[in-house]
């Protein structure tokens, strides 16, 4: 990866403006952003990250998948999914497995409307991409909490899957904790400076297996109220980890730094 000092390690490129994604990636590469990880929401969207990675090599580094909180594609369009992401894999291409896992969020909305919510097919295409990621030997990006993950760490370890990585995740202690044992990695996005269920959850995991995330274009509130979010944000997530850690801010910015580096090779 190149220069930075800060990573986005969860960011929905596709999901901003056509005309908004280049001045976004290059404003963020000449404020301090190394690279960012473009997660994606199914195969239309992994293509588009797919081109957008190859204009920024090194800097991009997309993740193909099918986001968990929408209806899903029929098992002929997931194996045609899968089918695809095999190819980048054989064709050598630097990609990470994302943004795939279970549809808390969707099934919540679901059981306040009184309407009954078929969970299983969720559980199957989760069991897919984590075989296919420890096939591939690929990291995993995660959008599984409460007690989803608790599922989603049952599925990992049935497949061996050597590099998870939990983003945006809330859950109870004996989960982090199971997550900490088993070296999953977790991701903070700006709400850290303002939530208290965050920071609680910051303050007891350990740096080590911390990384900073936005998941824009998703808007924030507090200090970030009424604005775009874009990957600059992430210093200030660093900022609020040191704070929560007690250690000074320029190191705690490295280790963030070095374990998103390293985790996505």
């Amino acid at each position: 990866m190149n220069e930075g000092s800060y990573i986005d390690a969860h960011l929905h490129v596709d999901l901003y403006a056509p005309e908004e994604r280049e001045s976004l990636l290059n404003g963020a590469f000449h404020n301090g952003i190394a690279a960012v990880v473009a997660v994606s929401m199914h195969l239309d969207s992994c293509k588009i990250n797919r081109e957008i990675a190859a204009r920024h090599p090194g800097r991009v580094i997309p993740a193909y998948g099918f986001h968990p909180e929408q209806h899903l594609p029929g098992e002929g369009q997931l194996q045609e999914l899968v089918q695809w992401i095999r190819e980048r894999h054989q064709a050598e291409e630097v990609f990470a497995i994302g943004e795939v896992g279970l549809p808390y969020y969707s099934r919540m909305e679901a059981r306040e409307a009184g309407v009954d919510f078929d969970e299983s097919p969720y559980l199957l295409a989760l069991d897919q991409f984590a075989a296919l990621a420890a096939e591939l030997d690929r990291p995993v990006v995660l959008h599984a909490v409460y007690e989803d993950g608790d599922k989603a760490c049952d599925i990992l370890e049935k497949h061996g899957v050597r590099r998870a990585h939990f983003h945006w995740f809330k859950g109870s202690e004996a989960t982090l904790e199971r997550m900490r044992a088993a070296g999953y990695f977790l991701s903070v996005t700006p709400d850290v400076l303002y939530e208290e269920e965050i920071r609680q959850m910051v303050s007891a995991y350990p740096i080590e297996l911390m990384m900073t995330e936005t998941d824009g274009p998703w808007p924030f509130e507090g200090p970030f109220a009424g604005q775009i979010t874009k990957p600059a944000m992430v210093r200030d997530v660093a900022m609020a980890i040191a704070s929560l850690k007690d250690l000074p801010a320029g190191e705690a910015a490295s280790i963030l730094l070095h374990n998103a580096r390293d985790f996505y090779s």
